[in-house]
């Protein structure tokens, strides 16, 4: 919604408020284009852009029945970042038409936020994207996810006495974001990662991998295990459910002492939370009902708040990094295996988030 910020109650208002004053800011922005970051709204407005393919965990149900789910997250960037947002969903599923159409609707806006675009698509997207426009772009569902993930990750294995570089973890699912948290796990340092699709876990030797699974490969499963995501789980530190259906209680067993699990399907983990305990130091989930939800809101609102008051032109694996460790840090001195990650209601997160994008995004030298 636009809300003027002065009154028109009178012709001389009319008239700076359209024309011809407004003509005045047009000319000027037309000399000098940047001057639409300080004229216009554009800087402090997200777009949240769907084409609902993967909404939730109802999958391909196209745009208008996505538009409720980009609506929501529109109320989010405002109640949590402060920030503007406009819900737009695409009736195209074709990746150069989406494409294209973000470029061409770009200059409203100071961010773009990518939503429930199922995988492979979504990679190609938000690549091209981030190629052509000099404004923040993320998948939330990529990249909110893997921030998040990281930040409980890091907690997790704080408590149970180890370090990420540690860890053996095991990602059940390789569409959006199991890729994007096998990226950021890579990133901070995680030892050991195995990453599991329908047909088993991930190597070298398959032949129906996509270039994304080719790439996962490439970089982990250092063992070259060709087996089941539950074989993997044998001696495993993690197991990071990202994927749907159910684990066995004898997988669960099989998994190493003080073992991590983050079971993230909705509304129905992959492992039941009351199993995971009896063999698990730390349990989380995607349920707000239970403790240690992973949830998104804790990170995407900081994240644009931050690399908007920044001016940055992207947002950087660093810059995902920062806010990981922003939102492990608000936990502090509370630390405990059933509060590993802040509550989603928690205010003090989108700050702490955004003041450690901000900070990344000018150390980086990224920002206008």
């Amino acid at each position: 919604m636009v809300r003027p910020t002065r009154g028109i109650t009178s012709i001389d208002d009319l008239a700076l408020t359209y024309t011809p004053g407004v003509a005045r800011v047009s000319s000027a922005i037309a000399a000098e284009p940047a001057l639409a970051r300080r004229f216009t709204w554009a800087p402090r407005v997200v777009a949240v852009v769907s084409d609902g393919t993967a909404v939730l965990g109802l999958g391909d149900i196209g745009p208008a029945a996505a538009l409720p789910v980009m609506e929501g997250k529109a109320c989010l960037f405002s109640e949590f970042a402060g920030l503007s947002a406009v819900p737009i969903v695409l009736s195209t599923t074709d990746v150069d038409a989406i494409v294209e159409t973000v470029v061409a609707i770009a200059p409203s806006f100071g961010g773009i936020n990518l939503e429930d675009i199922s995988a492979p698509r979504c990679f190609e997207i938000e690549a091209r994207l981030r190629e052509r426009l000099d404004i923040p772009v993320m998948h939330d569902d990529q990249h909110g996810t893997a921030i998040v993930v990281l930040a409980a990750l890091r907690n997790a294995a704080r408590v149970t006495g180890r370090t990420l570089g540690d860890l053996r973890v095991v990602v059940a699912g390789a569409g959006a974001a199991g890729i994007a948290c096998t990226r950021i796990l890579l990133e901070a340092g995680v030892g050991d990662i195995s990453v599991a699709d329908s047909r088993g876990v991930l190597h070298e030797g398959r032949e129906d991998l996509n270039p994304v699974k080719r790439w996962v490969a490439e970089h982990t499963n250092r063992s070259g295990y060709a087996g089941t995501m539950t074989g993997a789980l044998e001696g495993a530190d993690v197991y990071l459910g990202l994927s749907g259906g159910s684990v066995p209680e004898s997988a669960v067993a099989s998994m190493a002492p003080g073992c991590i699990v983050f079971s993230l399907a909705n509304p129905t983990p992959e492992v039941d939370p009351g199993m995971a305990a009896r063999y698990a130091a730390v349990v989380a989930t995607g349920r707000s009902d239970l403790p240690n939800q992973i949830n998104n809101v804790l990170a995407f609102p900081g994240v644009f708040r931050g690399a908007i008051d920044a001016g940055a032109t992207a947002i950087t694996e660093e810059m995902k990094l920062a806010a990981a460790g922003a939102i492990a840090g608000v936990v502090g001195g509370d630390l405990a295996p059933g509060y590993v990650v802040p509550s989603p209601l928690d205010r003090r997160v989108a700050t702490a988030v955004a003041e450690a994008v901000a900070a990344c995004a000018r150390e980086q030298g990224v920002t206008r």
